[in-house]
C-alpha cells in the first residue's frame, strides 16, 4: 500500500469541527457544519452566536409569559413551599437543559427537537415531535400576541379593538421571525431582556414600598395576608406547579440556540448563568 502524498491530503479540504465521538475540535478554517452543510463566504453564517448572546437568548426565552404569575404561585402555596417548589423545578429543568448540550455534542446533526424524535423513533417520531413542537410555540406566540394587545390597549388612547392590536403584534413577530439566523437577533434579545427585567423589578419595588394594595381598604387598619405555608386544594396546588413548569418551559428552543453557537462547548457556561439568573429573578419577584 503506497503512502498518501502531502498534496493529496491537502486536497481533501477542510474537515468538520465535530469528531466522530462528538468532541468539538479546534479548526477555525472549517467551512462545513453537520446541520447546515457547507457554509460559504458571503452567505448566511449560521454559527455566529457567542456564549454571551446565548445567555441573552436563553434568558429571554425563559423569562416571558410565566414571570408575572410567580407571585400568585407563592400566594397559593405559601412562601416556603413556593420557594422549595421553584428551586426543585429549576433544578429539574436545568438538568434537562444540560442534557440538550450533551446530546448536541454527541449528535452534531441535530438542530431541533424533531431531529431528536427521528433519532429515537424514526420518521414517525420526527413527525410527532415536530407537530407537538409547532403546536407548543403556536400557543406560546398566541399568548404573547394577546399580552401585547392588552398592553397596547392600556397605553393607547386609540379606540382600536383588541383584534387590531393582535394583528399588529403578529406582523411585528412575523418580521423578526423572518430573520434567517439567531446571530442577527442577539442584540434584540438583549433589548427585550433589559426591558422585561426593568419592568418587572419596577413593579416589584413599587408594590413593596406602597402602604397597601390598591384593592385593599384605603382607610383604617390593614395587615397583609401573605402566607408562610399555604393550604391549597389539590387543584390549586396542581395549577401552581404547572405555572412554575411553564415559567421554565423554554427548553425546546435550546436545541436551535446551541446549534448556532460558535463553540457549543460553551453552552453549559451560558446555561448556568441563565438558570441562576432566572431562578433568582423568580424568587425576588415572588
Amino acid at each position: 500500500m503506497t503512502k498518501m502524498k502531502k498534496e493529496d491530503i491537502e486536497g481533501l479540504g477542510p474537515v468538520s469541527t465535530h469528531s466522530q465521538n462528538g468532541q468539538v475540535l479546534e479548526d477555525p478554517n472549517s467551512s462545513y457544519d453537520a446541520v447546515f452543510g457547507e457554509i460559504k463566504e458571503g452567505g448566511p453564517n449560521y454559527r455566529n452566536v457567542g456564549w454571551k448572546g446565548t445567555v441573552a437568548l436563553m434568558m429571554k426565552t425563559q423569562i416571558g409569559l410565566g414571570v408575572l404569575s410567580i407571585p400568585n404561585v407563592f400566594d397559593v402555596l405559601g412562601i416556603v413551599p413556593g420557594v422549595i417548589a421553584l428551586i426543585g423545578i429549576a433544578a429539574i429543568t436545568t438538568w434537562s437543559d444540560y442534557i440538550v448540550g450533551v446530546f448536541k455534542l454527541r449528535h452534531p446533526e441535530v438542530y431541533g427537537i424533531d431531529d431528536v424524535g427521528r433519532l429515537l423513533f424514526g420518521r414517525v417520531g420526527r413527525e410527532f415531535f415536530g407537530i407537538v413542537f409547532c403546536l407548543y410555540w403556536i400557543f406560546v406566540a398566541g399568548s404573547g400576541m394577546l399580552g401585547a394587545s392588552i398592553a397596547l390597549n392600556a397605553v393607547s388612547m386609540h379606540g382600536a379593538c383588541t383584534a387590531v392590536f393582535v394583528a399588529v403584534a403578529a406582523l411585528i413577530g412575523f418580521g423578526f421571525g423572518s430573520i434567517q439566523t439567531l446571530g442577527k437577533i442577539t442584540w434584540f434579545a438583549w433589548i427585550g431582556l433589559i426591558c422585561i427585567l426593568s419592568s418587572i423589578f419596577a413593579v416589584t419595588v413599587a408594590v413593596g414600598v406602597q402602604d397597601r394594595p390598591a384593592a385593599a381598604p384605603q382607610e383604617g387598619h390593614w395587615t397583609s395576608d401573605y402566607k408562610i405555608i399555604g393550604s391549597p386544594t389539590f387543584a390549586e396546588a396542581s395549577s401552581a406547579l404547572s405555572t412554575l413548569v411553564f415559567a421554565f418551559a423554554g427548553t425546546p428552543a435550546f436545541f436551535s440556540i446551541v446549534s448556532e453557537m460558535r463553540d457549543p462547548r460553551h453552552y453549559t457556561r451560558a446555561l448556568i448563568i441563565c438558570q441562576s439568573g432566572v431562578t433568582a429573578t423568580y424568587i425576588a419577584i415572588g
